[in-house]
């Protein structure tokens, strides 16, 4: 076998090497910020953290705890991302499943499909997509960051592509039984792609917590913004909304900083190795077609 021979054990020790090395180089960043948020407040500001924590104190955590306005964003996202993602996986799910069918089961096809590409060519803008939030009176509305991005493109193809590597027989004996096309695609196909889904869900999990600017634009006032986009106003626009004055002037802003993105980070670094395992798998199905 190919997997025994010394040329093909010296390249799996060096890739093994290479891979440890990359993950150590992304991992450090974030272990180094925990380790900061950790340090008491001299310590920080020198730039003395490095790999261990210099006078270990929680004071940053509790402090960005006790900011009301944090916790109610931390919320903003919690529902965001679950209810986006729970409307994500429905509606791209229900469209590829209609569009992996031939222009024999259903009829123009091509038409619907291209008119779901083309979005990935044209985009119509910042302000047309304001106005129709506005129009829509969408604004300080939580449905204003779900709606605009429902529906993605890539992801629907990655599934399309998914659904139609199900073997044709199973959804032929659902047919034979009785069964319809929601019936075959609640018992046949669902179960089925797990693994696409879990990808799929991975992708807008991750889009939902991560995005910012859409936040900053739709929604208006400090107790309505994702908890990116209050992070943004802290972090990079230099904000202090929520926190007692007395408390920065007694703490630095570095282990607030620090504190405050790691928590940030922690729920997506939390549910990823529960869909890791269906990651691959998902990705590489999805990708090739019959």
């Amino acid at each position: 076998m190919y997997h025994k021979t010394l040329p093909y054990r010296i390249f799996s020790v060096f890739n093994y090497l290479f891979l440890a090395i990359i993950s150590i180089v992304c991992l450090l960043p974030l272990y180094h910020l925990l380790m900061v948020s950790f340090s008491d407040t001299s310590a920080a500001n020198a730039g003395l953290v490095t790999f261990w924590p210099i006078g270990f104190t929680i004071d940053a955590y509790v402090k960005t705890f006790d900011n009301a306005n944090f916790i109610t964003s931390l919320w903003v996202s919690v529902e965001r991302t679950v209810l986006g993602t729970a409307l994500a996986l429905t509606v791209n799910a229900i469209a590829a499943y209609a569009l992996s069918k031939d222009n024999r089961v259903f009829r123009g096809r091509n038409v619907y499909l291209w008119y779901f590409v083309i979005t990935m060519l044209f985009n119509a803008g910042l302000i047309p997509s304001y106005i129709l939030i506005l129009k829509l009176g969408l604004l300080n509305n939580l449905l204003a960051l779900i709606l605009p991005g429902l529906v993605s493109v890539y992801n629907l193809i990655l599934l399309l592509n998914f659904f139609r590597t199900v073997p044709k027989e199973l959804e032929e004996a659902t047919f034979i039984d009785g069964a319809g096309h929601f019936r075959s695609f609640i018992s046949i196909y669902l179960p089925i792609s797990l693994p696409a889904l879990a990808t799929i869900a991975l992708f807008t999990m991750v889009g939902h917590w991560n995005a910012y600017f859409d936040g900053l634009i739709y929604m208006k006032g400090v107790e309505n913004l994702p908890l990116a986009s209050f992070m943004q106003t802290l972090i990079v626009q230099g904000s202090t909304t929520g926190f007692d004055p007395a408390v920065i002037a007694n703490m630095s802003q570095r282990t607030l900083r620090a504190s405050q993105i790691f928590i940030g980070a922690l729920p997506i670094l939390i549910v990823y190795p529960f869909l890791q395992r269906f990651f691959v798998k998902g990705i590489v199905i999805g990708a090739v077609k019959e």
